[in-house]
């Protein structure tokens, strides 16, 4: 079997460890890097682009779950951060109590776990709609295939967005959100707006209102911070919209190309899955830690702290490596290994505390059924690694397109 191309992922010439997001041969593998960072510079400063970093998983877990002195209000991506760009009302990961709080309560029972659950037979659907065409061809892509087209009808249905437009925007999302090399632009991308499409359905749904999300946050009546009965302004359902729709297609697209990497990669467990079905929430738990679609949080000090015998001044970008964390040999066995027998454990990639990631429940459901519907057609794939490219972001790592060669 041919493997990945592997990169050292250390571009320094000297001694001392470097990391840099925005280098695509460190994004490309950065776990060597992240180790380093996390045996001789837990506290690291990159003096190019003005931040510090922490790498070690006890570190991580503790700053996500202190919000007040690692605020999100700034915004949680570096670049953001450093332009000091104004935050569209509504956008609840870029937010701290109590308007975090205010904001999240009005979507946290659209997506319960018990509310998502609801879902699965549309989403199988997809699914099967995505992947039946596709059997005794001799392969397909992980990304172009289902990654990009399951997450997106998943998103696209919930929100009331027609079928026909679904592809254009998961599009425009993309192009926001990529990187280019060297250069943190999604702060200049943010800036110029959202995708212009929502404000129509927004307008839309407010004169012909239907039994969807945009809909119901619409109509939503809530107590605000002022003690006013009201319900969200426009632009706060931009927000909304705008956030669930770009974390709902990019997070979980990236997850199920990891899976078809990584399982690619581990052929034993993948007939153990196909073997045990069973075994397939574990499998896609410990994907989760193995490569988390969303592998760095960045955060604003809001006053002065100190790690490892250093003091981080009020004001400074901090990243937290949650990527880096779910590989700390600190709190893990053998953390470089990927094993879908292992213990479950609590991994940091959905963060922790009061910024939990609201979507969680829906990942995991998504992948899991992602996971499942592909081993019941195709039990054996070889990825195409010749044809395999990267996708470079700054809030998601993965694939941009991951083809493979399945048995005819």
């Amino acid at each position: 079997m041919t493997s990945a191309p592997q990169n050292p992922g250390d571009t320094t010439s000297s001694n001392e460890p470097y990391y840099d997001p925005y280098d695509f041969a460190i994004d490309d593998n950065p776990y060597p890097v992240w180790q380093r960072l996390r045996d001789e510079r837990p506290l690291y400063y990159n003096e190019k682009h003005g931040f510090y970093a922490l790498s070690r998983y006890d570190d991580v877990a503790e700053c996500l779950r202190d919000w007040e002195v690692y605020s999100s209000a700034r915004g949680t991506v570096l670049e953001i951060i450093k332009a000091e760009l104004d935050i569209q009302p509504g956008t609840i990961i870029f937010e701290d109590p109590p308007g975090h709080d205010l904001h999240r309560s009005l979507v946290a029972t659209i997506f319960s776990t018990r509310a998502m659950s609801a879902l699965e037979p549309k989403i199988r659907d997809f699914c099967a709609q995505a992947l039946d065409p596709l059997v005794g061809t001799g392969g397909f892509d992980f990304i172009a295939n289902l990654g990009a087209q399951m997450p997106m009808r998943t998103i696209g249905m919930l929100l009331g967005i027609p079928e026909e437009d679904q592809e254009s925007i998961r599009d425009q999302i993309d192009a926001t959100l990529k990187l280019t090399e060297g250069t943190p632009n999604l702060a200049e991308n943010v800036g110029q707006g959202y995708v212009a499409a929502f404000a129509d359905y927004i307008d839309y749904r407010q004169k012909n209102p239907s039994d969807d999300l945009m809909t119901k946050l619409m109509q939503a009546e809530f107590e605000d911070l002022n003690g006013k009965t009201r319900t969200l302004t426009r632009d706060e359902v931009l927000g909304f919209v705008n956030l669930i729709a770009a974390a709902g297609n990019e997070t979980t697209a990236r997850l199920i190309g990891w899976t078809g990497k990584v399982l690619a990669e581990h052929p034993d467990q993948r007939k153990d899955l196909v073997e045990n079905p069973k075994l397939i929430p574990r499998a896609i738990e410990e994907l989760l830690r193995f490569e988390p679609p969303s592998p760095v949080q960045a955060r604003y000090v809001t006053k002065d702290v100190e790690h490892h015998g250093q003091v981080v001044k009020k004001g400074s970008a901090l990243l937290l490596l949650n990527a880096s964390a779910n590989r700390d040999d600190r709190r893990f066995e053998d953390p470089n290994s990927f094993n879908i027998h292992r213990k479950a454990v609590q991994h940091v990639t959905f963060g922790y505390g009061l910024h939990t990631c609201l979507g969680s429940a829906l990942a995991r459901l998504e992948g899991r059924i992602a996971l499942e519907e592909v081993l019941k057609r195709f039990p054996e794939w070889e990825v195409d690694w010749d044809n395999a490219v990267r996708a470079h972001t700054s809030t998601v790592r993965g694939w941009e397109r991951l083809p493979v060669k399945t048995p005819s």
